[in-house]
């Protein structure tokens, strides 16, 4: 476990930019459960979370259609909110920093490690806006 005051800063990128940290499995479990959609944003003190995810995602928000809520956990840290969002990403194997779509609680756009690491911030983001114009 990666201590708080580590990840402070990581976290406030997300929260700043409007995303809500979870911390517990029930407020993973509600806010997925919600209906119209939800970007889970599963951040990591990584290199690629910091140069690619946490940066793409927030560039993704400049669309016209986005999420109706936007959600993080941090893995490393909050296990059982981790735990409980991966369940929500099955059949994709965990990894972190991830990216999930839900739309009235089912999965339907998911971006692994592997789409984000060596990638830029900018091809994160359009991929993302793309989900977002098709579901949200």
């Amino acid at each position: 476990m990666y201590p708080e005051e580590m990840v402070k800063p990581m976290r406030a990128e997300l929260s700043d930019a409007g995303f809500q940290d979870l911390y517990s499995a029930e407020t993973v479990e509600q806010a997925i459960s919600k209906s119209g959609t939800t970007l889970v944003v599963v951040n990591s003190v990584c290199g690629c979370a910091a140069r690619n995810a946490r940066p793409g995602a927030k560039m993704s928000l400049e669309n016209a259609k986005k999420p109706s809520n936007l959600v993080t956990v941090f893995a490393g840290v909050d296990k059982e909110a981790v735990d409980k969002a991966r369940e929500h990403m099955f059949p994709f194997p965990p990894s972190s920093p991830c990216m999930a779509l839900f739309k009235d609680g089912e999965l339907v756009h998911m971006l692994e490690r592997h789409h984000i690491e060596g990638r830029p911030a900018e091809l994160i983001a359009e991929n993302l806006k793309d989900a977002y114009n098709e579901f949200c």
